[in-house]
């Protein structure tokens, strides 16, 4: 999936001659905290509520006031991993996405985007999940992955954090969400071949478990 497919059409596009008291009333219709500013197609930059609500009279035009990120959009064909980047890396709530010839393609909500990584990591299916220490030498995803399918569970999604620099002797952690929650047989098989369990969630909800693990691999992608 790239950035072009998350684009949501419903949210609506600022013009520099629009008024600050526009801006906010189409913040608060659509429910949004940022709107993209462009000037006959041309992306100008983004706006945010809490700069707005500062501006005194609110029939200043938005030409004439602060406008954010101007270097700061997506391109249609950017992954959506890039696009988290941008998000935690400058606070977006919108990212403005343009054509390869820098004209505006449409606007992709924050949330639309955590939505989609909720999806793809299999948040919303019943499973559990299971932390590993592992060391970078000798770390094979693979040979985990036979490991756990030779209990007849398998991996949903997994999630591979380090330090920002590879040192062999470092330990990581391998965050997995499995399609099963009766793990007792797949932790005592990992532990039987000398990998660490350091968490391990298996009781529903685990919803605020891996909302944790979507807020570390945010960190992670900006550093």
């Amino acid at each position: 999936m790239l950035a072009a497919s998350l684009i949501n059409p419903m949210i609506p596009l600022l013009k520099p001659s629009d008024s600050v008291s526009t801006a906010l009333d189409w913040m608060e219709e659509y429910g949004v905290k940022q709107l993209v500013v462009a000037d006959l197609g041309v992306y100008q930059g983004i706006v945010s509520e809490d700069i707005l609500f500062d501006i005194v009279d609110n029939s200043e035009l938005l030409a004439r006031i602060i406008i954010q990120h101007k270097d700061i959009f997506a391109a249609e064909d950017q992954h959506p991993y890039e696009l988290l980047r941008l998000v935690n890396q400058f606070g977006l709530k919108i990212i403005p996405v343009l054509h390869d010839d820098h004209s505006f393609a449409g606007s992709i909500l924050s949330n639309d985007l955590v939505e989609h990584f909720v999806n793809e990591l299999g948040v919303q299916e019943k499973g559990a999940v299971i932390v590993l220490k592992v060391s970078e030498r000798s770390y094979s995803l693979s040979e985990i992955s036979r490991l756990i399918e030779s209990n007849g569970t398998r991996i949903l999604s997994s999630y591979y954090s380090s330090g920002e620099i590879y040192n062999p002797t470092n330990e990581a952690r391998l965050t997995l969400k499995l399609n099963r929650t009766h793990i007792t047989p797949i932790i005592a098989t990992l532990e039987r071949f000398g990998y660490e369990i350091e968490e391990a969630h298996a009781n529903d909800p685990i919803e605020s478990v891996d909302q944790e693990r979507l807020d570390m691999l945010l960190r992670y992608l900006a550093t």
